[in-house]
């Protein structure tokens, strides 16, 4: 099992980086705009959800698989490209309505499991669990698998709490700003549409 040394370091260092703002903080952050806390906590739900797709696959070996083939690694990062500009252009083409006082709604398990898949179609998180998660795993210490889900949990656990964070503070803004709905839409399409290139321009490095 992980020695207490270990994985306080791996705490910490978690800690920091998910403390910096990146690609999932800016989807919950757009979802929360845009529908408000729900819809912000949801999204936040699903992109941990998703993390644990991607515990899965590194406890099983199939991130190092993916990392390895560049045409399954290829097919996976432009799926997640293709995905993210298909929400950036349902929120830049959808029909305004004028007497409308908020943005229209989606259903929560729509937006839960729009997070799911962002987050498992983006190469990025697979690297990840390759490139920093393994450097805390000692294979004398016992099962290799059984390690890789222990870390991914806390690094799961400390996700969610700086998703949480970013929903609230979201959809309190987003509150505010309900009658502004093109705006809104516009916000989250940019925001979807960064995405998709900061995915499309991720490398294998």
């Amino acid at each position: 099992m992980v020695s207490l040394t270990t994985f306080l370091l791996f705490a910490t260092a978690s800690l920091t980086l998910v403390l910096v703002p990146g690609p999932n903080h800016l989807y919950i952050t757009a979802r929360g705009l845009a529908q408000g806390r729900s819809a912000g906590l949801a999204s936040a739900l699903g992109v941990e959800a998703g993390t644990l797709v991607h515990i899965a696959a590194a406890a099983l070996g199939l991130s190092y698989v993916i990392a390895q083939s560049a045409t399954l690694f290829a097919i996976v990062k432009w799926a997640g490209v293709a995905y993210l500009v298909y929400l950036a252009i349902r929120a830049f083409t959808a029909k305004d309505d004028e007497t409308a006082q908020e943005p229209p709604r989606q259903p929560l398990r729509q937006v839960f499991l729009e997070g799911v898949l962002v987050n498992v179609l983006n190469p990025k998180v697979t690297l990840f669990f390759l490139a920093f998660l393994p450097q805390f795993v000692d294979p004398s210490a016992g099962s290799p698998a059984l390690q890789v889900v222990v870390l991914g949990l806390t690094l799961l656990m400390l996700g969610l709490i700086s998703d949480v964070v970013y929903a609230v503070a979201a959809g309190a803004l987003g509150g505010r700003l309900a009658r502004r709905a093109r705006t809104l839409r516009y916000v989250s399409g940019v925001v979807y549409l960064g995405l998709g290139v900061a995915t499309a321009f991720a490398g294998r490095k």
